[in-house]
C-alpha cells in the first residue's frame, strides 16, 4: 500500500479520501523535523504546512516520493527545485484559503480605521472615549495591493462595495486592471495609496520589501497591512515609521520571528512596543485558519492530485 505522511492538522475529508485512494495515512500533526527525517523510507506523498522545512536532506531520504502537497500558499519552506529535479510534484493550495485571508485583511483594516480594538481596550480600563475614537471611512479611499495573485485579487474583490480605487502592483502579472482596479508601478502605489496591503510570497526580492526606504517613500500616511509573510516587513523600520507618523497604523498577521521563545532582546522590545500601540493590530498568523479554509485546502489538494 502507498504511504503518505500528513505533518499538519487537517480536515478529516483529506484523510478519508487519501485512504479511499489506497494510501496508508500516517497522521502526524505534531511531528518535528528530526522525527520526520527518520520516517521517509517508502513514503510516496507528503502533506505539509510551514511548520517543518522540507529540505534536500528530507527529500533525499524518500526514494519513493512522488508528491509534496502544501496546505496553503507559499513554497519557500520546500526545496522545490531539488524536489522537481527528482521528479517530485510540488503542489500548493492558495485557492483554498484565499478568501479567509482576504476577509481577515479587510477585518483588520476596518478595525484599525474605526478604532474598534483600541477603544475596547480603553473600555476595559473604564474609559468611555468618543471624540478620541472618531473613525475614518474606507469608502472612496485608494487601496494599494502589492502582489495580485490569489489573495491579492480576492482582497480587491472584497473591496468593490466600498467604492474604492485599487492600485495593484505585481512584478510578474499584467493585464488584470479593469474598472476600479488600476495596474500601477511600485512608485505610483507608494505615492497615492491610503492603504497598502502586502500579498506576496517570501523571496529574495520581497525580503524586507517593507524597509526604511519604502516607508520614507510613502506620501499619504497609509495604513499598512501584512497577511503574507513576516519577513516581508522589517519590524524595526515599521516601528520607526510609526514613531515618525509616516504611516497611520498597521495590521499584521505575521511577524519576522513567530517563535517568541527565541526572541533576541531587540526583537522582544520591538514586538512589545508594537503591541502597546493603539493603532497597531497583531494576530498570531491566523488569517488563513478558518474552519472553511481547512476543508477547502484539503479539497483543492485532492483535486490537483486527481484523488477527489
Amino acid at each position: 500500500m502507498k504511504k503518505v505522511i500528513v505533518t499538519a492538522k487537517t480536515h478529516e475529508y483529506l484523510l478519508e479520501h487519501l485512504r479511499k485512494n489506497n494510501y496508508d495515512v500516517i497522521y502526524a500533526p505534531a511531528v518535528n523535523y528530526n522525527e520526520l527525517s527518520t520516517m521517509m523510507e517508502g513514503v510516496e506523498g507528503l502533506v505539509v504546512t510551514t511548520r517543518i522545512k522540507i529540505d534536500r536532506s528530507i527529500i533525499e531520504k524518500a526514494d519513493n516520493l512522488k508528491w509534496i502537497g502544501r496546505l496553503g500558499s507559499g513554497m519557500e519552506h520546500i526545496d522545490v527545485a531539488f524536489a522537481e529535479s527528482r521528479g517530485v510534484k510540488c503542489i500548493s493550495t492558495p485557492e483554498g484559503n484565499r478568501m479567509t485571508v482576504a476577509e481577515h485583511t479587510l477585518g483588520m483594516l476596518l478595525g484599525l480605521m474605526n478604532n474598534i480594538y483600541s477603544s475596547q481596550q480603553q473600555l476595559k480600563k473604564g474609559k468611555w472615549l468618543r471624540e478620541e475614537n472618531r473613525g475614518t471611512e474606507l469608502s472612496e479611499k485608494t487601496v494599494g495591493i502589492i502582489g495580485y495573485g490569489n489573495t491579492g485579487s480576492t482582497f480587491a474583490g472584497l473591496l468593490q462595495p466600498f467604492n474604492v480605487t485599487v492600485l495593484a502592483y505585481d512584478k510578474y502579472k499584467f493585464g488584470f486592471g479593469k474598472n476600479y482596479i488600476k495596474e500601477v508601478s511600485f512608485e505610483q502605489l507608494c505615492r497615492y495609496a491610503d492603504v497598502i496591503s502586502f500579498h506576496v510570497p517570501l523571496t529574495d526580492e520581497t525580503l524586507h520589501m517593507g524597509n526604511e526606504n519604502f516607508f520614507n517613500s510613502l506620501q499619504q500616511r497609509p495604513w499598512i497591512l501584512n497577511t503574507s509573510r513576516g519577513k516581508v516587513i522589517n519590524l524595526a523600520h515599521l516601528q520607526k515609521a510609526l514613531e515618525q507618523k509616516l504611516v497611520a497604523g498597521a495590521g499584521l498577521d505575521v511577524l519576522e520571528n513567530e517563535k517568541s521563545e527565541t526572541y533576541t532582546v531587540n526583537e522582544k522590545e520591538t514586538v512589545d512596543w508594537l503591541l502597546n500601540q493603539s493603532n497597531v493590530i497583531i494576530t498570531p498568523h491566523i488569517a488563513g485558519y478558518s474552519h472553511e479554509a481547512l476543508f477547502k485546502m484539503s479539497k483543492v489538494l485532492l483535486e490537483k492530485l486527481g484523488l477527489n
